[in-house]
């Protein structure tokens, strides 16, 4: 399958299949006019006498360098060359490709001067498994990502490393195998395809694809450990939210009332229960997953704009016939993003890991066996899967300090002030990685919790998740080997099956973003 894109017009949802799909991607023909009338213009200006940074000039704070205009293919490679600085493990080929749909994105909006059969190199990499090899170190998100786009751009060449069929080759075989060659650059296609903020930005997506996941993810968690400690509903009413108004916090205790609805374990201790209140993280899990979501979703405003805008320099203005500098390479509204997004990751995984405390803690769980085991002393039970649930949230909570405040200046003080976006970006994954192993590991103590109240049984939907559980996690009678069952239940939150058939349609439907 193909899928077709018009530039300025993705979605969130277009993307998010493109990233888990890893469908192949091609721009709409309407396209192609304002790409070959942008490329025009720039062939023109680079044999004219005036000087026009990246197409006849050096970069950065050589831009007072004129370049003869025969000189103009050695400029580009040149400049793709000496940028492929990148170091660190290659970025995950989903995510890499999604960097060359952005990058597709933003050429094809015709302010950016790149030959169509530049558009084509990338289409048919994308079409036939052709991904460069982009380390995933390097980037201050300013002047744009310029050594991630570097090796990308490099492979298109056939310089560098890409990875094909499995395989990890040089990048000229690797076109060479699926029946591709490199391709030469002309007057500032180069410049084009190492400016702008696609390396940040489709690791952002990337990031909050997962943590929205997540976070749908703990509205069921959070479900099964209310049952599992007998928690009260009452602060799920739904006047409660209406009263405060945040449109997260609204969605979240109704789709909670919604999976408990009928649960006897509920209905249990109606009367006669004395407590009061139960601790915040029963309590205010819609006023803290809401806020979360409301959260992901204004970033998803701000990165679904960013995936359609031209954020290379100069930019071409065919309309005025001009070509422009200009700063749209600075990827602050993507570190802004990016650093909301771990705030959401960050908070989703605090409060769940309270919930996971609250279980094996026989003071606090509501008559539950200390940590959850039958035979507590002979057994530990979930006892260090909960400390590794608080060095996981612990870690995520370091992770979510603010990489948009830490500026420095580089290239000789011209770029004196940068995003670090790809820095805010490149986190996400790890502390999604981490949130998912904490969710998991809540299942599974509020599975166990749940079955210590038999007879009495949860609701029919929280029967389903359940059943999804114990498919992956059995039962914990006696202590056994932890590892796999706790990298079984993370893989349940993450793949998403968890979540599927639990009547989530208003998180699930068309992303939910």
């Amino acid at each position: 399958m193909t899928v077709t894109l018009s530039p300025g017009l993705a979605t969130l949802v277009q993307l998010e299949h493109i990233w888990r799909s890893g469908e192949a991607v091609k721009l709409h023909e309407s396209a192609r006019p304002a790409i070959d009338a942008a490329f025009e213009l720039v062939a023109k200006a680079s044999s004219g006498s005036e000087a026009i940074y990246g197409v006849n000039t050096g970069f950065g704070k050589l831009a007072s360098v004129k370049i003869a205009s025969n000189d103009t293919e050695v400029l580009q490679r040149n400049l793709i060359l000496s940028h492929c600085c990148g170091v660190g493990d290659a970025l995950e080929i989903s995510t890499t490709r999604l960097m060359m749909v952005l990058k597709l994105l933003s050429l094809g909006r015709g302010a950016s001067g790149v030959a169509w059969e530049t558009i084509e190199q990338i289409e048919d990499m994308l079409e036939k498994g052709v991904t460069p090899v982009v380390p995933d170190q390097g980037s201050v998100g300013a002047s744009g990502d310029l050594a991630p786009l570097a090796h990308m751009a490099a492979a298109m060449m056939g310089h560098g490393e890409a990875f094909y069929q499995g395989n990890r080759l040089p990048a000229a075989d690797a076109l060479a195998a699926a029946g591709m060659g490199g391709i030469t650059f002309g007057p500032k296609e180069g410049l084009g395809l190492i400016n702008g903020t696609q390396f940040s930005t489709a690791c952002a997506l990337a990031g909050l694809f997962d943590a929205w996941r997540n976070a749908v993810t703990t509205i069921v968690s959070a479900s099964l450990s209310t049952d599992a400690i007998m928690g009260s509903t009452a602060p799920l009413v739904d006047e409660i939210h209406t009263l405060r108004g945040h449109a997260g916090q609204i969605a979240v205790a109704s789709a909670m009332r919604d999976l408990m609805e009928g649960s006897e374990i509920r209905e249990s201790h109606r009367e006669g229960d004395t407590r009061v209140q139960d601790p915040y993280c029963i309590r205010c899990q819609p006023q803290v997953t809401g806020a979360a979501m409301d959260l992901l979703r204004f970033a998803g405003r701000t990165l679904e704009i960013e995936a359609n805008a031209v954020t290379d320099n100069p930019l071409v203005l065919v309309d005025k016939g001009v070509i422009v500098s200009g700063g749209n390479f600075h990827a602050e509204p993507v570190a802004f993003a990016a650093d909301g997004i771990a705030l959401a990751i960050s908070e989703i995984g605090a409060i769940a890991q309270r919930r996971v405390a609250l279980m094996v803690d026989p003071t606090l769980s509501f008559d539950l066996p200390p940590f959850l085991t039958p035979e507590p002393g002979l057994n530990s039970g979930l006892m260090i899967a909960e400390v590794t649930t608080a060095a996981l949230m612990s870690e995520n909570k370091h992770l979510a300090n603010p990489c948009s405040t830490d500026s420095t200046p580089t290239s000789a003080n011209q770029e004196d002030h940068v995003s670090m976006a790809a820095h805010g970006a490149r986190r996400l994954a790890r502390m999604n990685k981490n949130l998912s192993v904490i969710i998991g590991v809540e299942l599974m103590c509020a599975a166990q919790g749940i079955e210590f109240r038999s007879p009495l049984k949860t609701s029919g939907k929280l029967k389903d998740a359940m059943a999804a559980i114990r498919d992956q996690v059995p039962a914990i009678d006696q202590d056994r080997y932890m590892a796999n069952d706790i990298a079984r239940a993370a893989e349940l939150v993450a793949d998403g099956s968890l979540i599927a058939n639990l009547g989530l349609a208003e998180f699930l439907a068309d992303g939910g973003l």
